[in-house]
């Protein structure tokens, strides 16, 4: 299981329910990835595709508190182990997780990699936020573009692995073992 998201300097994602800057190789970018897979999103991250629609040539799983709630042929869920139990049937596809906040948040720990258009400018009044994956000692970059340019405002994709938690264990326990002795 993958994230895909764009964030500011401050890892912002989002200002009242929209993006913070549309950048069109981005866009691409997200569309070359995701194309015939599987993408997560939440509600509100859904309503503001085009039209409010799921996207096309994918699988569309949406994540909702409200059970009734039906978007043309997306498959609705409400948890994470409901989530997770449908994209076992999608297997021969990649598994993007797509925003907003929340889900993100909720899907951290299921993800491997994250494929990350780092843009180097702080946005004013963000008020959503993807985890800061330089902040965590479980993810590293392990590739990342040269830096571009739109309007002045530099950019570059990134690509973030997890540590295995084998590797996890054993760095917590080498560091544990450090300090007691």
């Amino acid at each position: 299981m993958n994230i895909i998201v764009a964030v500011d300097k401050n890892w912002g994602i989002g200002k009242n329910g929209d993006m913070l800057i549309y950048i069109p190789d981005d866009l691409k970018y997200f569309k070359e990835k995701t194309l015939k897979n599987v993408i997560v999103a939440g509600r509100k991250t859904v309503e503001t595709f085009p039209n409010g629609k799921p996207l096309l040539d994918r699988v569309n799983i949406i994540m909702t508190r409200d059970k009734s709630y039906k978007n043309g042929d997306a498959i609705v869920c409400s948890t994470v182990d409901e989530v997770m139990s449908v994209v076992s049937d999608y297997r021969d596809k990649e598994v993007f997780v797509v925003g907003g906040e929340s889900v993100y948040r909720q899907f951290l720990d299921k993800c491997d990699k994250a494929y990350v258009t780092k843009i180097d400018y702080s946005f004013s009044d963000v008020d959503t936020f993807m985890v800061n994956l330089d902040e965590s000692p479980f993810w590293e970059v392990e590739s990342q573009s040269e830096t571009k340019y739109l309007n002045g405002i530099g950019y570059k994709f990134l690509v973030y692995k997890k540590y295995s938690k084998i590797y996890c264990n054993y760095s917590v326990s080498v560091v544990k073992s450090m300090l007691v002795s």
